[in-house]
């Protein structure tokens, strides 16, 4: 490859072409390729590549701590658990579609948070963008942005998600201002799209962190009319082994 090509390729922003130019050509000349089929390999290469990136790309945008996938998950040990149910939802993935709520409810380390990861990654590689968020983590930005006064900041940048994850709901209390706002990301008018979410408490647990109770029913309302909810409350406690995303 001469100079001018590798400049014109790199302005063009062909780095698979780029740094695979050799080996296409010798694909293209011990397969014999006609010129419509050399094209077609190069594009389709290119095509791969700059889906692949885009993918990894919108993954460390989401913010997963721990990259869990729904292959690692020890359904086995879990045998209260609906593995019928929830593996049907994943795989018609048409919750996306019908912006329907997922939500786990059930006690610390009975994976929870993996099983909800494992939506959120799928939802990532499937072509949309998701975000992964704990709850304190919420508060904490909701709270300072009332301080400052970016409350549509904050509340624009949770609603553009996809997908979005709120992980342990309830682990912390909130203040009357941050229970507003969270419900205002919650209602359907504004958030118009899928929320997994899972929390250590039952419904009926959670007016003794969010100290509303007209609020409450209103939220608990809100997600679950158009929500799949899988109680794990008789599940044991574990830890998935995490598998790392190719």
């Amino acid at each position: 490859m001469n100079e001018a090509l590798r400049e014109m390729l790199k302005y063009l922003r062909l780095s698979g072409l780029l740094g695979d130019w050799d080996q296409t050509l010798e694909r293209a000349r011990k397969g014999r390729f006609s010129h419509a089929r050399l094209l077609n390999e190069i594009v389709e290469q290119e095509y791969k590549l700059k889906r692949e990136n885009a993918r990894q790309y919108r993954i460390r945008r989401a913010h997963i701590p721990e990259e869990l996938v729904m292959e690692t998950y020890p359904f086995d040990e879990q045998p209260n658990l609906n593995r019928k149910a929830l593996l049907s939802i994943y795989d018609a993935f048409d919750y996306m579609a019908r912006a329907q709520n997922i939500i786990w409810v059930g006690p610390t380390g009975c994976g929870k948070t993996g099983l909800a990861t494992a939506f959120l990654i799928d939802a990532i590689n499937r072509g949309y963008n998701g975000r992964f968020v704990t709850f304190a983590e919420l508060v904490g930005e909701l709270r300072a942005s009332g301080a400052d006064y970016s409350e549509a900041k904050i509340l624009k940048q949770y609603l553009a998600p996809e997908c979005l994850l709120i992980d342990e709901l309830g682990y912390i209390e909130i203040e009357p201002a941050q229970v507003a706002l969270f419900f205002t990301l919650m209602q359907r008018r504004h958030r118009k799209r899928p929320t997994l979410i899972t929390s250590n408490l039952g419904f009926s647990d959670w007016r003794s962190f969010l100290k509303n109770d007209h609020l409450t029913v209103a939220l608990i309302d809100r997600l679950t009319s158009n929500s799949y909810v899988f109680n794990m409350k008789d599940c044991r406690s574990l830890r998935p082994d995490p598998l790392p995303i190719p």
